[in-house]
């Protein structure tokens, strides 16, 4: 979405983080650039290994073709709203119902205490569960303050504009989640 003010603009950031636009028309073509990003070198300095993030714009979900085989780690965002809470389990019933071993992650974002969206994770996992018996796995909450809006605005990274703001430092917490999980994902089991 090039025209979206919501997104940094295409460039290499620090830590070896790049925003790369991705000129797709559907899901498989999406996956297909994603692949590309991630089959590239490193930047000089820079372990080898990391992730691609993809953002799949909803509508292409309701008609994802062959490529919805490819859908394996989902990260759905959403707030401690009631409505932006039953979106999410929506698409949730959505993506389990075309992979059904899709695994859910869910990062809550804009709740102003930490119970907040404890709370909102729990009621969407405990529905998620008894409802379509999927397993949901939380990835925190990213905290929204004024500097987000900020970063917006400058359409840079939260992280470069305002390293130590409560939104950096919280995106920074779920990314280490986030990677975290992923280790575990490929490395070996022991024993």
């Amino acid at each position: 979405d090039a025209a979206s003010a919501l997104w940094p603009e295409g460039s290499s950031g620090p830590l070896g983080v790049n925003v790369v636009l991705a000129p797709a028309d559907d899901l498989a073509q999406l996956y297909r650039h994603a692949l590309e990003v991630a089959e590239e070198p490193p930047a000089a300095g820079l372990e080898e290994g990391g992730l691609v993030f993809v953002r799949i714009p909803p509508l292409w979900l309701r008609s994802p073709g062959d490529a919805a085989s490819r859908l394996r780690w989902i990260l759905l965002f959403t707030s401690s709203e009631n409505h932006d809470l039953l979106e999410s389990y929506g698409i949730a019933k959505l993506l389990q119902r075309m992979a059904p071993s899709v695994r859910l992650g869910i990062t809550v974002h804009g709740a102003h205490r930490q119970g907040d969206a404890e709370t909102a994770f729990s009621r969407l996992a405990e529905a998620a569960a008894r409802r379509l018996g999927l397993s949901l796995t939380s990835y925190g909450r990213l905290v929204d303050d004024l500097h987000v809006y900020q970063a917006i605005v400058a359409q840079r990274p939260i992280g470069t504009v305002h390293p130590q703001s409560p939104a950096a430092r919280s995106m920074g917490d779920v990314a280490q989640l986030l990677l975290a999980d992923a280790l575990q994902q490929v490395e070996p089991a022991d024993g």
